[in-house]
């Protein structure tokens, strides 16, 4: 399974985590993100924006009490407001629609798993569990589904281009930081279209997962930066002590017990989005922004160091097909590109804590990615697994690091045993033989059942 694939379908349907966009707003309202306030002092029409706090026409009363038409009266000034803020023009209307928190939950279920298995979601966990992310027999599924119920507080539907707010605690400041961030996802849509030039469908997400979770991350950062500077100019008062309420009283209980990869990963578009935006709008306001658009990100390197968009690109990097290696017995599961984000998971958010590396010493590890290929096969009879990511370092040095981080890594979590051929480590674990080896600039890291089925796989790839 391609490690990004659950996330890269979720998020791309405009859900918003708002932990982490609490998070950023109280940053900087209490005055530590002043950099993501103060970089604009016009509204992308070239207007002036005003001072907040100020009353806006939005109602502030509960949902209880307050109108249908009060509410979407409200929902229409913020996407004015937004439009001014983005510099962007609406092209056509859509519809909006309210549902009750129950309701929400049973979209979940019904709609954003649809295409889920359970199969599927047990598959992806046995994977994720030999990378180290996942704990043996997680359920994933279950997992997703309890979390997307309990994190949304409204989401832009692109397939059937409506908006969704969840109601039944009013159109407080929570709920309209979270309709101006989704009404963005509203005017990206409309201009420059989700599926078409941005391709975010799940067919080509699947193709290129490194590439799209590069513009997954633009387009989640776009929209935080323009709710954190609706909330700035156009919040009253109200609003924000609605939101400082929320975010102080509301519990996260499914996210507070995730795995750490996961809410890292879930945490990526928003948290490394928002900078890697605030990195060129902080020169050029949003009309900088729309360069980026013209020429967009290809991997989450560029995201993690702006400074690199958009001239280094990803070395491409093959691998043979071992179908004939392997036997009948195994599937072709997932093949695809794990970048420098991923890379860095696996270092630093193994689901045992005593495997993981320091953030610092990760993040040094991952750093020198110049590109890479991954293959998953699968043998559904037995739940083996066989893995092989093949890398290309900016320079040897990048890769000796690597290697240095790998062995530590390794050493952490399985037993030394003997190579698997001369002048390789091999470690042995639970989960099978894991074989490294550098050449150069090139590192090679393979998972296989048994010593045989390693050394099958390892002599193709030498």
């Amino acid at each position: 399974m391609n490690p990004k694939k659950r996330n890269t379908i979720l998020i791309s349907c405009g859900v918003l985590l708002l932990v982490a966009v609490f998070c950023l707003i109280v940053i900087a309202v209490i005055g530590i993100g002043v950099s993501v306030f103060g970089i604009f002092g016009q509204s992308g029409s070239g207007e002036a924006l005003a001072e907040p706090p100020y009353e806006t026409e939005i109602t502030a009363e509960p949902l209880e009490t307050a109108s249908v038409e009060d509410v979407l009266a409200g929902a229409r000034t913020i996407e004015s407001q937004v439009q001014d803020i983005r510099g962007l023009t609406a092209t056509e209307d859509f519809e909006r629609e309210l549902i009750s928190e129950a309701d929400l939950a049973q979209t979940v279920k019904e709609e954003f798993f649809m295409d889920y298995s359970d199969e599927e979601a047990q598959q992806d966990a046995i994977v994720l569990s030999a990378l180290g992310l996942l704990p043996p027999d997680f359920n994933l599924k279950q997992f997703y589904t309890d979390l997307y119920s309990e994190q949304i507080a409204g989401y832009y539907d692109d397939e059937i281009k409506t908006m969704f707010v969840v109601q039944g605690v009013g159109f407080g400041g929570a709920e309209k930081t979270t309709y101006a961030h989704e009404y963005t996802h509203v005017l990206q849509d409309q201009v420059y279209g989700f599926d078409s030039y941005l391709d975010l469908s799940e067919e080509a997400c699947q193709v290129d997962s490194e590439k799209c979770t590069a513009i997954q991350a633009l387009v989640e950062g776009d929209a935080v930066t323009t709710e954190l500077l609706w909330f700035q100019n156009y919040a009253s008062q109200q609003d924000y002590e609605d939101l400082m309420e929320v975010y102080k009283n509301e519990e996260y209980p499914v996210l507070d017990s995730a795995p750490s990869y996961i809410e890292a990963d879930l945490m990526f578009p928003y948290m490394e989005g928002q900078t890697f935006v605030d990195s060129f709008t902080s020169e050029g306001g949003f009309e900088r922004l729309a360069e980026v658009y013209a020429n967009l990100p290809v991997s989450t390197e560029q995201i993690l160091h702006p400074e690199r968009y958009p001239e280094d690109t990803p070395v491409p990097v093959a691998l043979p097909d071992l179908t004939d290696v392997l036997g009948e017995d195994w599937t072709l599961y997932d093949q695809n590109v794990m970048g420098e984000w991923y890379t860095y998971l696996i270092l630093n958010q193994a689901y045992d804590s005593g495997w993981q590396l320091s953030d610092s010493k990760a993040s040094a590890a991952a750093e020198g990615w110049g590109g890479d290929a991954y293959v998953i096969y699968l043998n559904e009879e037995t739940d083996q697994v066989v893995f092989v990511l093949d890398t290309v370092w900016d320079t040897t040095a990048d890769a000796n690091e690597f290697a240095r981080a790998f062995k530590t890594y390794a050493r952490n979590r399985w037993d030394k045993a003997d190579p698997v051929l001369p002048e390789h480590l091999s470690w042995a674990g639970v989960d099978g033989v894991v074989d490294f080896f550098q050449a150069g600039d090139r590192t090679v890291w393979v998972i296989a059942p048994d010593v045989s089925t390693a050394q099958s796989v390892v002599t193709e790839l030498e």
